[in-house]
């Protein structure tokens, strides 16, 4: 189990570092500005999906062999959940009604929790591949 643990982390890992790094900033630097804006509110649900079940499974397929790995990809599942059903909806609020300075702390606050995800899944591959 420990082995499918540490590739389903992997694939959540590189995952959510290209998503992050790469698509969103592709799409700014390839698509207008107002279509980038729709693509990247139309993918945000399924990236917050994808990370909120394959940090469960990533959770589930640790848990016998590494309780703290198990305990820090559930801790990623669930502040998705907030992620995706409160703060991203509170986002696509403040930018309907042209709320700027909203915007850009509640788009803080987002960002800031990937990057929270994106550290603690790598923590995860480290302590898995020395279990």
């Amino acid at each position: 189990m420990i082995t499918y643990a540490l590739l389903v982390t992997a694939l959540l890992f590189g995952g959510m570092t290209l998503y992050s790094f790469a698509f969103a900033a592709f799409l700014f630097t390839a698509l207008p500005a107002d279509t980038a804006r729709a693509s990247i509110r139309k993918a945000f649900p399924h990236f917050y999906a994808f990370v909120l079940v394959t940090a469960a499974i990533a959770a589930f397929a640790s848990f016998s062999s590494d309780a703290i790995s198990a305990a820090l990809m559930l801790f990623i599942s669930l502040t998705t959940v907030f992620a995706r059903q409160i703060l991203m909806p509170m986002i696509n609020t403040a930018t309907d009604a042209k709320q700027k300075q909203w915007f850009n702390v509640l788009h803080g606050a987002s960002v800031l929790l990937t990057l929270i995800h994106i550290g603690v899944a790598g923590y995860v591959l480290v302590r898995l591949s020395n279990v």
